[in-house]
């Protein structure tokens, strides 16, 4: 995915795109993702990690509520990535990832995830270009290790918002109750670094690509979920997997 241009890629769905017949296709997905799920669990061949990433009010947490939260919690895990502690810092930047990979027979979701180490370090000059390139290398390595090592399955999304619905997003979140547990005044600083952001993710997506990055148009969450969920289920399907006879 070279020479992605964030500013060249619509945040909306095309304007054939139908709003309740897509949500209605999406529905169905959810309905089959349900099964795939628990064959996966059932089979415990393959594991699944689904790395989320975008933008303050990208809604990262919509799409683990709505695609993901008909699921069986028995098999479905999230991790979100924060400010690491001070033991963690005190470790490799991915001592704490890999701690939260997926066990076969088990969808993982990074909310956030080890890219954050460089996006927002790199953003703030946390870290120098050196250090960025050779953590670049350290994650391809990591996503390899994964997925020759432990049959794990990885779908990495960038949510793209514009942000013009950015700051409606984080506007909501001042004004609707229901939302103001959300509000972060940090959020509307992060803001102000739009460009810087979208320049290292663009980075990412060219160098970090042998796991493919999926842009997701994020402005309109029907077609944000549809998109994942209907990724999702191809990649499950193409598993091939099978319920596991009597034990003999």
């Amino acid at each position: 995915m070279a020479n992605i241009k964030l500013k060249d890629i619509s945040t909306r769905a095309p304007k054939d795109w139908d709003k309740e017949e897509t949500k209605a296709k999406t529905e169905g997905i959810i309905e089959s993702l349900n099964e795939l799920q628990n064959l996966l669990y059932a089979e415990s061949k393959h594991a699944v990690l689904v790395v989320l990433q975008g933008m303050d009010a990208s809604g990262k947490d919509g799409v683990i509520r709505k695609v993901f939260g008909a699921l069986n919690p028995q098999g479905v895990q999230v991790h979100s990535f924060k400010a690491p502690t001070e033991e963690e810092l005190s470790h490799d930047f991915l001592w704490r990832v890999h701690k939260a990979v997926p066990a076969k027979g088990s969808i993982q979701i990074f909310n956030r995830s080890h890219y954050e180490d460089v996006l927002i370090t790199r953003v703030h000059k946390w870290i120098d270009e050196k250090t960025v390139k050779k953590r670049m290398k350290a994650i391809n390595d990591f996503e390899q290790l994964l997925q020759e090592h432990n049959s794990t399955t990885i779908l990495k999304f960038y949510l793209h918002i514009s942000p013009e619905e950015q700051e409606q997003r984080l506007q909501e979140r001042i004004h609707n109750p229901a939302k103001q547990w959300k509000y972060n005044e940090k959020d509307f600083e992060e803001a102000k670094l739009w460009d810087d952001y979208r320049a290292a993710y663009e980075d990412c997506f060219e160098q970090c690509n042998d796991v493919p990055w999926t842009i997701v148009p994020a402005d309109q969450n029907w077609y944000k979920e549809y998109i994942i969920a209907h990724t999702l289920q191809k990649a499950l399907e193409k598993l091939n997997m099978q319920y596991p006879g009597l034990k003999k």
